[in-house]
């Protein structure tokens, strides 16, 4: 009897042991720490080490030096994408710290595959998905550690800052990719292609009960077939999961009034410079998490949990259709139909069209600051409440163009072309030098953002259509439109799309005046000019009666410059061609290589 008392003890004592072995930094504190760099890489190489399921491996460094570790985690301990896909299984990327003051989805996913490397829990979820794990996206962010980096936000005790070394915020690069830690993300997600990817964040604004609220593409943005499917099998079933283990979720809302439930919910569609938003340019379905920051940091890492673990089930259960879907979507984003119906490449969500929805919330009162003389928001979380509020989430086309048949890039503008390469664009690199027609834009009533956004000064600008002929020389590349990342290059290309590189500054010497006249020679050529072209002189007349023009010396003059043969045609125009004739196109392929 005794012996046997001894062996269950030393079970007993070698079993927590060997579970304390395994408790991450996060639950050995007590639920209030999220581990640093060091530790997190350390846990993550001990799970490589421990299971032949998982490898860990680098993604590339920081600007800083440091590596950013990615785990491949496969029930064969496949490694490459191919590899996996010839099993029938899908690819799964989470990703978490993109913003590392938000640390909640390192802690969640390294806890829920520490349970299906080492605990054997779980392990149906591997059945028919494989995941790739990014636990710090923003390393150097990251270690930029304290205790004062969110200061709306309870927990973890430290944490992260939000942006990288560079002052960048990586969640508004993933289009522009200035980021070395973007573009090296980029190449990642090119290669693997996930079929589904998780992007973990914790929000800011309102308080109301939700722990965790989510957003979708589900507004037009994706193809139709992977929107149903978001909207009709995954959305009810994440939701009804989600309630049934004490998270209910609503989506992730704005208010229409900051702050103020009551003004009404809204949403929309996602810009390309976020997650979800790239994601849909790639015909693959995305999921953000925001976990809500005044919850506490237990309560936001168990929610998360709860919606990776439920996420993997559909994912590993809809494998095959998603599959389907994704393939289909890739098909028909390449086929000739698509060029040939209206592309929107900007939207903006109906001010008028709404449903009314529940939203648990809690009560509030909207004070009169006597320190600022504006809005005091006081939230009473004694007494949650049921709001029946309208809810906004209809995205409108605001903008729409019929995509060319390709693209044409001049060889100078090799910055352009090499951050194309990023996103897993195919490109013709001219052999020889070509003149040909194309249909292009000229730039008018253009404006500057005042502040930097993002490094970049930013430019709004309206559009004239061109058609004209143009010499393109050797090292131009040609983007033909025929292929699955057809969204990706309107977004890049079109100046009009949302977050377009003429609206990110890519192209901003465009707008450069740089050959100016002298006021007395132009004194003296205006007067010549006016005697020789009573056409001129009318348009002049017509002029006068704009203040601005007329009270300024040098735009007068620069206007009659402007009508000489010395202006700078280059002025104003957009060097990308749009390339619609295909006999075009058929020239240009026997002067032309894949780059």
């Amino acid at each position: 009897m005794k012996k046997l008392l001894l062996i269950i003890l030393l079970l007993h004592f070698f079993t927590n042991i060997k579970a304390q072995d395994w408790a991450t930094h996060y639950e050995q504190s007590d639920f209030k720490k999220t581990p640093s760099y060091a530790e997190t890489l350390d846990y993550c190489k001990r799970l490589d080490a421990a299971s032949p399921m998982a490898a860990l491996i680098s993604i590339g460094t920081s600007p800083q030096g440091k590596e950013i570790p990615m785990m491949i985690v496969d029930r064969d301990g496949l490694k490459d994408p191919v590899s996996i896909r010839e099993k029938g299984r899908v690819i799964t990327l989470i990703q978490a710290c993109i913003h590392p003051g938000e640390p909640d989805g390192k802690d969640a996913a390294i806890i829920l595959l520490r349970d299906m490397l080492i605990n054997n829990k779980h392990r149906d979820l591997l059945e028919k998905s494989s995941i790739l794990f990014i636990p710090i996206v923003n390393v150097d962010g990251h270690e930029r550690f304290g205790p004062y980096n969110r200061i709306n936000q309870n927990g973890p005790e430290e944490m992260g800052w939000r942006t990288n070394a560079q002052n960048l915020n990586l969640n508004r690069d993933f289009l522009k990719a200035d980021a070395g830690e973007m573009q090296q993300w980029l190449k990642i997600y090119s290669t693997w292609l996930p079929e589904f990817f998780i992007d973990i964040h914790t929000t800011d604004g309102a308080d109301f009960q939700y722990a965790l609220t989510y957003d979708i593409e589900v507004f037009g943005t994706l193809d139709s077939g992977i929107t149903r499917w978001l909207s009709n099998i995954y959305e009810p079933r994440i939701t009804a999961k989600m309630k049934e283990n004490g998270f209910p979720i609503f989506p992730y809302v704005q208010f229409r009034n900051w702050h103020d439930p009551r003004s009404g919910l809204r949403t929309g569609a996602a810009p390309p410079m976020i997650s979800q938003g790239y994601a849909a340019l790639q015909n693959r379905p995305a999921l953000l998490i925001e976990t809500h920051m005044l919850k506490d940091y237990k309560t936001r890492v168990d929610a998360t949990i709860q919606m990776l673990t439920h996420t993997l089930f559909i994912i590993n259960h809809q494998a095959d259709n998603l599959k389907t879907l994704v393939e289909m979507a890739d098909k028909s984003t390449a086929a000739p139909a698509f060029r040939k119906q209206p592309h929107p490449v900007s939207w903006n969500t109906s001010k008028t069209d709404s449903t009314m929805v529940d939203f648990y919330g809690f009560d509030y009162q909207v004070l009169k600051s006597d320190l600022t003389g504006g809005d005091w928001f006081v939230y009473d979380n004694t007494r949650p409440m049921v709001m029946k509020l309208p809810f906004f989430n209809k995205s409108l086309p605001e903008t729409t163009v019929l995509l060319p048949e390709a693209y044409i890039i001049p060889a100078e503008w090799a910055e352009v072309i090499n951050r194309m390469k990023l996103h897993g664009i195919k490109m013709d690199i001219l052999t020889e030098p070509a003149e040909i027609t194309v249909k292009s834009y000229k730039f008018k009533d253009y404006e500057f953002r005042r502040t930097p956004n993002e490094g970049r000064q930013m430019v709004k600008t309206g559009l004239t259509d061109t058609e004209e002929t143009r010499a393109f020389p050797v090292g131009s590349v040609i983007v033909k439109t025929n292929q699955r990342t057809a969204k990706v290059i309107a977004a890049i290309l079109e100046p009009a799309a949302s977050g377009s590189y003429v609206e990110w500054g890519f192209f901003n010497a465009v707008f450069e005046q740089k050959e100016y006249s002298e006021t007395y020679v132009m004194e003296k050529m205006a007067r010549e000019m006016l005697e020789k072209s009573p056409e001129l002189r009318k348009e002049f007349e017509a002029l006068k009666s704009e203040p601005d023009f007329i009270s300024n010396q040098w735009n007068i003059l620069n206007w009659f410059y402007s009508k000489t043969p010395y202006w700078d045609q280059q002025f104003l125009k957009y060097p990308v061609g749009k390339i619609y004739d295909d006999q075009v196109l058929n020239q240009l392929r026997k002067i032309s290589a894949p780059l």
